[in-house]
């Protein structure tokens, strides 16, 4: 028996839709509380790599972050070092639009990004022109991260274009130490 390839298109298109990705509402009320504002501010280490859909890492990266909240904007300063040790300063902007959102923008996002917090889990989608070595390419993120503790955040980024997973970024955060009074 052939398929007929619209068919064939038409299934994987449902079977990608169907592929387990976390809800909000399974967050609610969980702790410790993701406090966005609470977290970022200050320095935080990161590190992670992207995976494509293959199961290949094929890069991966340390970042230096500088949190700053002025009460209105949170301005992530993001430094990544490669690899290869090619480098990338990144710097986002996120205003709360509500109680429990927030939009963003940083160089490389097309329009605005969209994020909300519920419990310890934050989810934030995006769509990004990633420069690479051929160009640009154009990818939607479906961002969503998890506070593990005071100092700990995990975060899980699913990458797709055209409505298809292409692959996923994982990174772990690390806020330092809050310093010793004299």
């Amino acid at each position: 028996m052939r398929l007929h390839p619209l068919f064939v298109v038409l299934l994987a298109a449902v079977l990608t839709a169907c592929s387990g990705r976390p809800s909000l509402e399974d967050h609610a009320g969980k702790s410790p509380e993701l406090v966005l504002e609470d977290y970022f501010e200050g320095r935080l280490t990161a590190w992670g790599l992207f995976q494509d859909r293959f199961g290949d890492v094929r890069r991966s990266f340390v970042v230096d972050i500088v949190g700053e909240w002025d009460g209105e904007t949170l301005t992530l300063t993001e430094d990544f070092v490669y690899e290869d040790g090619s480098t990338e300063e990144r710097i986002w902007r996120l205003q709360k639009a509500g109680p429990n959102t927030w939009t963003g923008k940083a160089e490389g996002v097309v329009g605005e990004a969209t994020g909300e917090v519920r419990g310890n889990a934050f989810n934030f989608r995006y769509t990004f022109d990633l420069q690479t070595a051929d160009g640009t390419f154009r990818a939607d993120f479906d961002d969503w991260m998890w506070l593990q503790d005071d100092r700990t955040l995990i975060n899980r980024a699913y990458v797709s274009k055209y409505g298809f997973d292409i692959g996923e970024v994982i990174i772990f955060f690390r806020r330092e130490a809050p310093s010793a009074s004299p």
